[in-house]
């Protein structure tokens, strides 16, 4: 195949003399070739597994500049990332984003009203969100861009509906920047003859990195095997002792609905608040879940965050609890006693509390919860990653991080699930 003719808009942006072999697309010429290898396989899927900050954003969206500048008619893109905001401030304004790389005199313009992309050669690319699969529905494009697949609230349904749109030119085509984790659909990309796969570690991309983030990282993974998959971008099955397992979870997915709650016999919110407020604080955890009149329990949402003030937190909770028309709010009280329970007040005086206080280890109060999964009474309406890789993460062993999505997701269904069972290791006040 002969070289394409492509403007890199000087050193700077070239892209042909920087990638690393890892973030080289199949049919990638290198600086020093006038062509590519006689032998390139024929392709419909690139899949760039990566660990964090390992440059899948800047691999993508030189391939997807290479689909636009190597001529020919006009192109349409699709650009599906984990949410419309995550496509606008990673794939599109980021630091290594399509307005930000090759010829300036040929980069897009971004009108956010129509979230399009608008080339001057007279290209366009949208932005599609995962949490709205059917948003691309009666579009069709020529190549496709999907970042965090893994990280997808509705992999399958989104998935599926890109397919369909993929129906422009000779072979159009996409590229799937994404860290892994052993899902179903990742799976099945892997396995398909037409799918090339490449992997590249953090550690590649150092030099792109601030040597606090290396440190930061390596501390918090390095030498674990969930390390394996947010460093080195490797699909890690199951970590040894942990209560849950991937294909555990993978087989708990149900269709998710905006009305699902509304089926069902009684919802929660459960609240696990944070030791620290601030900035710097840890995770709130904050689970949605409801159980219908058969028994089955269902996980409706994740409204976990980070960095919030008691009454940031304490917001969250109240506006779940009138999303989901929830019959309570469920909080742990063992880090701040009825003051926690007071700042909920706060926000809404009339919003049903139920404190709760742990006794027994994380452990002790996971396992029966564990149990439930085993036995096929819980669902997950969706794909829920951060709660997941947590879940699936979680042995119990002395020094183990506290996993504040977890312990919430644990007081939800001990709640809705267990009720006099919880005795022994929980204690309602």
């Amino acid at each position: 195949m002969a070289r394409e003719a492509v403007n890199d808009g000087g050193a700077e942006h070239a892209w042909r003399l920087h990638a690393r072999l890892d973030q080289q697309w199949p049919g990638f010429v290198p600086w020093w070739a006038d062509e590519a290898p006689s032998d390139t396989p024929d392709w419909t899927t690139w899949l760039l597994l990566g660990g964090r900050g390992a440059g899948k954003t800047r691999a993508g969206a030189e391939w997807i500049r290479f689909i636009i500048d190597r001529g020919g008619r006009q192109k349409r893109i699709a650009l599906v990332a984990e949410a419309y905001a995550d496509a606008r401030e990673v794939m599109i304004d980021g630091p290594s984003g399509l307005l930000h790389i090759g010829d300036p005199a040929r980069r897009p313009t971004y009108e956010a009203s129509r979230r399009r992309l608008s080339w001057p050669d007279g290209s366009v690319g949208y932005c599609f969100s995962a949490e709205d699969p059917d948003g691309l529905r009666g579009y069709q494009f020529d190549a496709a861009w999907a970042d965090e697949l893994c990280k997808w609230r509705y992999p399958e349904e989104t998935w599926s509906n890109l397919q369909l749109a993929l129906r422009l030119g000779d072979r159009p085509r996409q590229v799937v920047t994404t860290t892994p984790r052993p899902m179903r659909l990742l799976k099945r990309l892997m396995a398909r003859s037409s799918t090339v796969v490449n992997r590249a570690s953090t550690y590649a991309n150092r030099e792109n990195l601030a040597p606090a983030f290396l440190e930061e990282i390596a501390a918090a993974y390095e030498g674990t095997a969930l390390g394996r998959q947010e460093l080195y971008g490797e699909l890690v099955e199951d970590v040894a002792g942990a209560l849950w397992t991937w294909d555990m979870l993978e087989r708990t997915r149900i269709a998710a609905s905006p009305h699902l709650h509304r089926a069902l016999a009684r919802v929660v919110v459960a609240v696990d608040p944070p030791a620290s407020a601030g900035p710097d604080a840890d995770e709130c955890g904050i689970i949605i879940a409801g159980v219908r009149n058969s028994g089955e329990a269902i996980v409706l949402a994740d409204w976990s965050a980070g960095g919030l003030s008691p009454r940031q937190w304490a917001q969250r909770a109240v506006a779940a609890f009138h999303e989901f028309d929830a019959d309570r709010i469920v909080v742990e009280v063992n880090q701040g006693g009825d003051m926690v329970k007071a700042v909920i007040r706060q926000v809404d005086p009339a919003a049903p509390i139920r404190a709760v206080r742990a006794t027994r280890g994380k452990t002790v109060r996971a396992e029966p919860i564990a149990a439930l999964y085993e036995q096929g009474r819980v669902r997950h309406a969706g794909s829920f990653s951060k709660l997941e890789d947590q879940m699936t993460a979680f042995t119990g062993a002395s020094g183990e991080a506290s996993p504040d999505r977890l312990d919430a997701l644990v007081w939800a269904l001990t709640d809705l699930c267990l009720g006099a069972q919880a005795a022994p290791s929980i204690r309602r006040l």
